[in-house]
C-alpha cells in the first residue's frame, strides 16, 4: 500500500529550545494545541536540571527532589488528554523533612497542624500563638500569590498594578524572614519558617514575604517523591510529547535564534543546521536567551548590560556520593534533612551580598533510597549534599578548580555530624560547582535558579513569557514568570498556553491556500 508523506506547513511548526521540565511542559501544551513540535537540548537526557546521572550502580538525581502541588502536573496531563498518575508514581512523605541545628535540636515538618504545633511548642512554647498567625499569613499569600498569579500572564503592567493594593495589605515589601521575625522569637523557628525561598534561589532576608505561601502548599498538598526521581517525570513528559507526534533531539545545542524583520523565524544549531518555525519557545535560561541566543539581534529591554546588572540566585556546591552497606545504618536520617549552620543571617549575607565562600555552611541532604531502593545497589545508599554558595558574578569570584577539594573536605566534616563514619563506606562520587552549572546548563554566572525572585524581579518585572524582543518568541522555565521550582517552571507552560493560539487546522490551511 502506498502512503504519501504529508508536508507539515510552517504555520503548524514550533521549536522548543531546552528539554528541561519547562520546555517539556511547553512542548506538551503546544502539542495539545495542534503544533508539530521539535525540542532540542544539548544534554544526552531530557530533564535539564531535573535530569540524572547513573554511575557505579547509583542514580544521582541532579537537581530538584521535592514534588509539591501535584495538581499542577495533573492539569498538564489532563490538557493532553491523559492521566498523570498513569505515567508517574508519587509517594507522599511523612514527615516532609527534618531540620537540625548545631546545638542538637531538631524540627520535624509534616502536614498535620497539631503535630506541627507540638514541634513548635517543644522548641519554644511562647511562639505557638505566633506560629498560628504565620499559618494564616501563609494561606492569605497563597490565595493572592499562587491561586491568583502563578498561572496567569503577567507581561502587561496592569496585571501587576491591579494586585498592588492587596500586596500592600499583605506587606509584600517585608521579607519572608522579616515576617517570621514578626511572628516568632526563637531563632530556630525563624529559620524554619523562612528558609523555603532558598529552594528557588532566593535570599530569605530580601525575598518578599509572599513566599510564605510555600508553607501552605506543603501543608495543604503534601511533599512527595517521584519514584525514579524527577528524571522519571521528565521521561514521562517526553513520552507524551512523542505520542503527540513531537520530536526530541538530544545532544543538539542551539547557537542562535534567527530573527528577521523583528520576528523569530527559526534557530541555528552549533552544527550549522537551520530549522524554520514561526513559533519559538526558549526554555534556556532567560539570561542565556537574551545574552547569547539573540546575540545578533538588537534588543530594547533585555540588553546584555541590563541582564548582567540583575540580581542572580546563589550558586550551588553539590556532592553526589554512594555508600556501601549502609541502608540500615543511620536509622534516624530520613529522606530529606536540612542541617542549619551556626549562622543564618550572617551566612546569607556572605552568599548573596558579599559573594564570600564561608568556612561554615548549611546543607540540604538527600537520601532517596529510604523511599526508592532503585537509586542504589541492594543494601547501599545514594546521597547528595547541597551547600548554597556565591554565584560567579560577584567581584573576585571563587576559583572552584582551586578550592573544590578543600571545600569537599569541609562538607564531609559537617556531614559526619549526621552520618558519622560515612567516608569509610564511600564507593563513588561526583561534584558539581557553579562552574558546572554555567557550563552544563548555560546558567549565567553559574547561578542555581536563574534570576533571584526579589519583588522587583518578579511578575511584570521578570523576563516576560512573551518576549518583547522578537515576535513569535516566548519564554518558559525558571527565569521567566512565575519563577523557579518544579511548580513554577511547569506553570510557565500553562501561561504560554494562554498566550499562544491553537495551531491552524490542516483544512483551514488548505482553504486559505485555495
Amino acid at each position: 500500500m502506498f502512503t504519501q508523506k504529508i508536508a507539515i506547513p510552517d504555520t503548524q511548526k514550533a521549536i522548543v529550545i531546552g528539554a528541561g521540565l519547562g520546555g517539556l511542559a511547553a512542548a506538551m501544551r503546544l502539542g495539545a494545541k495542534g503544533y508539530q513540535v521539535t525540542v532540542l537540548d544539548k544534554l544526552d537526557k531530557v530533564g535539564g536540571r531535573g535530569s540524572s546521572i547513573s554511575q557505579d550502580g547509583h542514580r544521582f538525581d541532579l537537581g530538584p527532589t521535592i514534588v509539591t502541588v501535584p495538581q499542577v502536573y495533573e492539569k498538564l496531563w489532563q490538557a493532553c488528554g491523559r492521566n498523570f498518575h498513569d505515567d508517574v508514581e508519587l509517594k507522599s512523605l511523612d514527615p516532609f523533612y527534618e531540620i537540625r541545628w548545631p546545638d542538637g535540636s531538631k524540627f520535624t515538618a509534616c502536614g498535620d497542624t497539631d503535630r506541627m504545633t507540638a514541634e513548635v511548642a517543644r522548641l519554644s512554647p511562647k511562639d505557638v500563638k505566633g506560629y498560628h498567625r504565620f499559618l494564616r499569613d501563609s494561606h492569605r499569600r497563597y490565595v493572592v500569590g499562587f491561586e491568583g498569579m502563578v498561572a496567569e500572564p503577567m507581561h502587561k503592567a496592569w496585571s501587576t498594578i491591579k494586585v498592588l493594593p492587596e500586596f500592600a495589605r499583605l506587606r509584600a515589601d517585608r521579607s519572608i524572614l522579616g515576617l517570621a521575625k514578626a511572628r516568632v522569637k526563637d531563632h530556630r523557628l525563624r529559620m524554619a519558617l523562612s528558609f523555603h525561598p532558598l529552594f528557588i534561589g532566593g535570599d530569605p532576608m530580601n525575598v518578599t514575604s509572599m513566599y510564605a505561601l510555600v508553607s501552605h502548599l506543603e501543608k495543604e498538598y503534601g511533599v512527595h517523591y517521584a519514584v525514579g526521581g524527577v528524571q522519571a517525570m521528565a521521561s514521562a513528559m517526553a513520552k507524551v510529547v512523542r505520542s503527540q507526534g513531537g520530536t526530541i533531539r538530544l545532544g543538539e545545542q542551539v547557537d542562535r535564534i534567527i530573527v528577521t524583520d523583528g520576528a523569530a523565524k527559526g534557530i541555528e544549531t552549533f552544527k550549522g543546521e537551520t530549522l524554520n518555525a514561526p513559533l519559538i519557545v526558549s526554555n534556556a535560561d532567560a539570561g542565556h536567551t537574551y545574552k547569547s541566543l539573540l546575540k545578533d539581534t538588537p534588543r530594547r529591554r533585555w540588553t546584555t548590560q541590563k541582564v548582567n546588572k540583575k540580581r542572580w540566585s546563589m550558586g550551588l556546591f553539590v556532592w553526589y556520593f554512594g555508600t556501601q552497606g549502609t541502608r540500615t545504618k543511620w536509622r534516624d536520617v530520613g529522606h530529606h534533612t536540612i542541617m542549619s549552620g551556626p549562622r543564618y543571617e550572617g551566612l546569607l549575607r556572605d552568599i548573596f551580598i558579599k559573594g564570600k565562600l564561608s568556612d561554615d555552611m548549611s546543607l540540604y541532604v538527600h537520601r532517596p533510597a529510604i523511599s526508592d531502593p532503585t537509586v542504589a545497589p541492594p543494601g547501599d545508599d545514594t546521597f547528595y549534599a547541597l551547600s548554597p554558595v556565591p554565584h560567579l558574578g560577584h567581584d573576585n569570584p571563587v576559583n572552584w578548580h582551586a578550592v573544590k577539594e578543600e571545600y569537599r573536605i569541609k562538607v564531609a566534616n559537617v556531614l559526619d555530624g549526621l552520618i558519622p563514619g560515612f567516608r569509610d563506606h564511600l564507593t563513588t562520587e561526583l561534584i558539581f560547582t557553579p562552574e558546572d552549572f554555567r557550563d552544563r546548563y548555560l546558567s549565567p554566572f553559574g547561578s542555581g535558579f536563574s534570576l533571584e525572585p526579589r519583588i522587583l524581579q518578579s511578575a511584570y518585572f521578570r523576563p516576560h513569557n512573551v518576549s518583547e524582543e522578537a515576535n513569535g518568541l516566548y519564554l518558559v522555565g525558571a527565569g521567566t514568570h512565575p519563577g523557579a521550582g518544579l511548580p513554577g517552571v511547569v506553570s510557565s507552560a500553562e501561561v504560554l498556553s494562554k498566550l499562544v493560539p491553537d495551531a491552524p487546522a490542516m483544512h483551514d490551511i488548505q482553504m486559505a491556500a485555495e
